[in-house]
């Protein structure tokens, strides 16, 4: 079930290169996913039920969710998940608003410069739903926003054969004031919520995680120019569980197969440098994945994505995951904290045996929505400033001015721009 790699005695020279990765982290659709994006460019609407039709197998006619239909599932679901929703609510808004901080103001000398922040006019949020209702995921794209003062926030999640979006997501998006929800999915919501069609009207943002199609959906739009996609690939889900004799080999089981449940084209890999953990968990997860209801799904990750890596120690181990930089990083391990300054990549970081991945999924209060595909090495989970924008206000006085003049007219002059150079000479009276 976990393919076994030893990496003993190797090394940590060219890792990135070394490890094996799943065919669509090297292969993404790219073609497929373009074609989409053109049909919805240049048909809309018609675009939009066509895939909804051929994806999702439902007929639909009004594309958007009722507001009233939106409001009433907050009644439908059971009290149980509402104050489940509440609860995780409050959380991530509260973190969330810490990122929030104030406009900034600096001096240069005489110069001013003040940090102007400004959210973005209208963000788009994608909901996956078509394997998990992923009702965590409407609250970790609609609150940041939120928080972020984005006067239009809109959420678009595919319908069920039945016409609807599952009452969960649709109580969540309620919960955090969701303004619009339209009930579209895959590459092609992308396409609507970047180009606008008759009934969607385009965005300045697209947050949410997806399919290897509605990442690569996302890269295209974005570099398009079109819309702001922040850096990271979120893609399907990752875990790197790190994992030594004193973890219970069921802990590190459970939490490999964790994010695998999400479905196929993710990473779950157990690392160790303890050969007799690598068998014991092995055997475990052989056990537990035959009994899964979701067992399909863990079967379609593992048989691509899953291995059990045997390490000379754990600085070769920290070595693997940051070469990986994985989504989520469990530290399963006796002094958790101590591993810590080996961590160079990786989108969230679970440290010691009570704190798997899942608590972060839903409850922490830290964004779930992460980079995938190896995108960890150079950004982030969301943040409220992936809808904010800061602008700088530039002010100068006569002293500014005569601080700064004589470098400015020198680098002007060196790159050969004299319409630079004279700006401050007319300012100073010598042109």
């Amino acid at each position: 079930m976990l393919r076994r790699l030893d990496l003993r005695g190797t090394g940590t020279d060219d890792l990135r290169r070394r490890l094996p990765r799943p065919a669509a982290q090297t292969e993404p659709p790219i073609d497929e996913v373009r074609a989409v994006l053109a049909d919805v460019r240049e048909h809309g609407d018609a675009a939009l039920r066509r895939f909804a039709e051929r994806f999702d197998g439902v007929t639909l006619d009004d594309l958007r969710v009722p507001p009233d239909a939106v409001a009433a599932a907050l009644d439908e679901i059971p009290a149980r998940l509402r104050d489940a929703l509440e609860a995780a609510h409050d959380n991530i808004a509260a973190y969330h608003a810490a990122q929030a901080g104030g406009e900034v103001v600096h001096h240069n000398g005489a110069i001013e410069i003040r940090d102007l922040v400004r959210p973005v006019d209208r963000a788009g949020c994608y909901v996956p739903n078509a394997l998990a209702p992923l009702v965590s995921t409407a609250l970790m794209t609609l609150v940041p926003a939120k928080v972020a003062g984005v006067p239009e926030v809109v959420l678009v999640s595919p319908a069920r054969p039945d016409g609807r979006v599952p009452a969960g997501i649709l109580a969540a998006a309620a919960l955090a004031g969701a303004d619009e929800v339209y009930r579209i999915g895959g590459p092609a919501a992308i396409g609507a919520l970047a180009y606008g069609t008759e009934s969607i009207r385009a965005v300045d943002v697209i947050v949410g995680p997806g399919s290897a199609r509605v990442a690569q959906a996302k890269r295209e739009v974005a570099g398009q120019g079109l819309v702001g996609v922040p850096s990271s690939f979120a893609g399907p889900s990752e875990v790197v569980v790190v994992a030594d004799a004193s973890t219970p080999p069921e802990l590190a089981a459970i939490d490999v197969i964790l994010q695998a449940e999400h479905g196929p084209d993710g990473l779950a890999w157990l690392v160790t440098w303890d050969e007799r953990v690598a068998d014991a968990v092995t055997d475990t997860v052989a056990r537990l994945v035959p009994a899964s209801p979701r067992r399909e799904h863990l079967e379609a990750t593992l048989g691509e994505g899953g291995y059990a890596v045997v390490c000379d120690d754990p600085a070769q181990a920290l070595a693997v995951s940051n070469a990986i930089a994985p989504e989520h990083l469990e530290l399963l391990v006796d002094d958790a904290a101590s591993l810590l300054p080996l961590v160079r990549h990786a989108g969230a970081v679970f440290c010691g045996p009570l704190a798997p991945a899942s608590i972060g999924d839903y409850l922490a209060g830290p964004n779930h929505v992460l980079p995938t595909y190896g995108s960890a090495r150079f950004s982030g989970a969301l943040r409220v400033d992936d809808f904010r924008k800061h602008v700088h206000v530039v002010t100068v006085d006569d002293k500014g001015l005569a601080q700064v003049a004589p470098h400015v007219i020198a680098l002007a002059e060196y790159e050969g721009l004299p319409a630079h150079a004279d700006s401050i000479r007319l300012r100073q009276g010598s042109a």
